[in-house]
């Protein structure tokens, strides 16, 4: 049974009410249809995973649960640019934690903040299963391994 409309009247829901009905509103559908609210709305924001919650009939705790668990998902607005860290462990052998200070330093924030004119935000991972390239750092979605401060530093320089 589909969930009844959102009360905003945004488009949006509709496209995802269409995603839970093509996965017969299955609770293993869950992240599927997260990676399809965050594509339509930029983020997961607390209605929005409510929705989900309600369309997939499973509790808010779980809905919340794989949202903030899987790095991918971004429950505020992100920057214009985004950077990930990895630091898992033949990452931050490597020198990751050497990476996240260079690229703090730089845009003058923290991992899992964006910076005021909301050009970058900068986040970390626990793993992006890139070990063969550590230390890795995903920019705008495209994983660029054996980095450097240097060359994170330099990749940055155009976002600021």
């Amino acid at each position: 049974m589909a969930p009844a409309s959102h009360p905003s009247g945004d488009k949006r829901f509709k496209i995802l009410d269409v995603t839970m009905k093509r996965h017969l509103y299955q609770h293993d559908a869950l992240i599927e249809v997260l990676h399809k609210a965050q594509e339509l709305f930029g983020f997961l924001e607390l209605d929005v995973l409510l929705y989900v919650a309600r369309g997939l009939k499973l509790p808010p705790s779980r809905v919340y649960g794989v949202a903030t668990f899987y790095h991918l998902f971004s429950l505020k607005p992100q920057g214009e640019h985004t950077c990930v860290v990895c630091m898992g462990t033949a990452c931050f052998v490597k020198g990751a934690d050497r990476l996240l200070a260079a690229i703090e330093q730089q845009a003058g924030i923290k991992a899992g903040q964006t910076t005021p004119n909301g050009k970058l935000s900068v986040m970390t991972a626990r793993c992006i299963g890139a070990c063969g390239i550590a230390p890795a750092v995903v920019f705008d979605g495209v994983t660029a391994g054996q980095q450097t401060p240097e060359t994170v530093q330099q990749q940055l320089k155009g976002w600021l």
